[in-house]
């Protein structure tokens, strides 16, 4: 059983502390927000996550699991320290990486004995040589430490799955022994795992980050030329997936990628290459066409309604994907802000996400159930692909609409099936033109 410190209790954190927990170790969970540690203590969660408040909180009961915002409590103790803070985009497009600073500052001047210290937030390459200087300086003289880089590919609403079941495990330190003393924690898992430098470590995230989220900015490319040329992106995706050099993974076309991860680091990728001399024009590609992404379904929306001002519109999603009320870099919200900028009336429902996009968005209407949401709607908004919505009553929806029009953002229905009720529907790339070459 290992003693082990987390500090920054948000999605990784979280995921990771109750990961750890459950397998045997004794775990700190700390943060400095004084609100979020309460509402631990008190076995609610800050964040929604799936299966994540069962895995908390059978760990909490067991003791193994606890959470603290001093970290005089955990770090003298600890064998091994997770930095698990956030690094969001700063406006030139690079990691903001103030807090991982002040968490590396504080950990060092708790220090005692020998500590690993496992750098899992996304840092810049280099980030590890930072942190490395950094807590040689502050910490004191009688103790010692490694950095073992150590980055998380936990997918949100899916990450209690993943953390359980990884693709990989991956280590960079310039230290050996650190490092096959860290993968003895992920041993039990049964994952492949990978022990390398920690520059190339840091790498390792960033593209494959960055090749994910090319691969959804090329379908939607695609999809782009579907609608002019007739072609269906569900079909054609379909075809390219059965090629094994392809796959079918990320090729769904929609309203692009957004959330915590995608958007920042391929940003902070397109930054650290320029300031390196190199010339990264795929990545502004697929960063300018997820842009345009969410632009092109207002569009749409106008071609269809003509004069947005005035006009009621629902809208069903907020979050970023499905199975999380995360709303950061959220396709869903940049659409409900360019609707409103227009003048549209803008009613909108998800299961998870609402109070955390009335935070952002606080001129918009939230309504209580998907059906409130359409009632006198001139057109429904599909911007998240929750299961409650594939899954709706399209009758019912119809019956309460003033007009029955459908922009599916997320594909998530069958175009023939949908106008066979009556509705106009328009998806991403489900081109159904007949005139081509006319």
């Amino acid at each position: 059983m290992a003693t082990i410190a987390i500090v920054g209790l948000g999605y990784v954190g979280l995921v990771y502390g109750g990961a750890f927990a459950d397998l045997g170790n004794s775990v700190w969970g700390i943060d400095i927000d004084v609100e979020k540690v309460d509402k631990l203590r008190q076995g609610t969660m800050p964040i929604y996550e799936p299966g994540l408040q069962e895995l908390i909180r059978r760990n909490v009961e067991a003791g193994r699991l606890r959470f603290t915002t001093d970290y005089a409590e955990a770090i003298p103790d600890a064998e091994f320290v997770f930095i698990c803070v956030g690094t969001p985009s700063t406006l030139d497009g690079d990691a903001d990486m103030r807090a991982v600073r002040a968490a590396a500052e504080t950990i060092a001047r708790h220090l005692s004995g020998h500590t690993i210290i496992v750098n899992k937030s996304t840092m810049p390459i280099g980030s590890g040589d930072f942190i490395s200087a950094l807590v040689e300086q502050l910490k004191p003289s009688d103790a010692t430490f490694a950095i073992v880089t150590n980055p998380e590919f936990l997918r949100e609403g899916s990450a209690v799955y993943d953390v359980f079941h990884p693709s990989r495990i991956v280590l960079g330190a310039e230290d050996r022994e650190a490092a096959e003393r860290v993968a003895e924690l992920y041993r039990v898992l049964d994952a492949p795992i990978l022990i390398t430098d920690r520059r190339s470590a840091e790498m390792i995230k960033y593209a494959s980050n960055a090749i994910l989220a090319t691969r959804i900015s090329f379908i939607n490319e695609i999809a782009q030329i579907c609608e002019q040329v007739g072609a269906d992106i569900k079909i054609v995706a379909q075809g390219m997936g059965y090629d094994p050099r392809i796959g079918p993974l990320f090729l769904e076309a929609g309203l692009g990628f957004g959330g915590s991860c995608f958007p920042k680091d391929v940003r902070a990728l397109a930054a650290m290459a320029e300031r390196v001399g190199c010339h990264p024009q795929l990545l502004h590609a697929v960063l300018e066409i997820n842009e345009d992404q969410r632009r092109r379904f207002v569009r749409k929306v106008q071609e269809l309604l003509g004069d947005l001002y005035g006009r009621p519109i629902a809208l069903w999603g907020l979050a970023f994907k499905q199975d999380t009320d995360d709303v950061r870099e959220s396709p869903a919200l940049d659409v409900l802000r360019m609707l409103l900028q227009r003048g549209a009336l803008v009613t909108a429902y998800d299961p998870a996400a609402m109070t955390n996009a009335a935070r952002e968005v606080p001129d918009a209407r939230y309504a209580p159930d998907p059906y409130a949401a359409v009632v006198g709607a001139d057109a429904l908004l599909i911007a998240t692909p929750w299961n409650e919505f594939k899954q709706a009553d399209l009758r019912r929806v119809k019956r309460l609409m003033r007009t029955p029009i459908i922009v599916d953002g997320r594909n998530i229905y069958e175009p023939a099936e949908v106008r066979s009720l009556g509705f106009v529907y328009v998806g991403v790339g489900r081109g159904h033109r007949a005139d081509l070459g006319s």
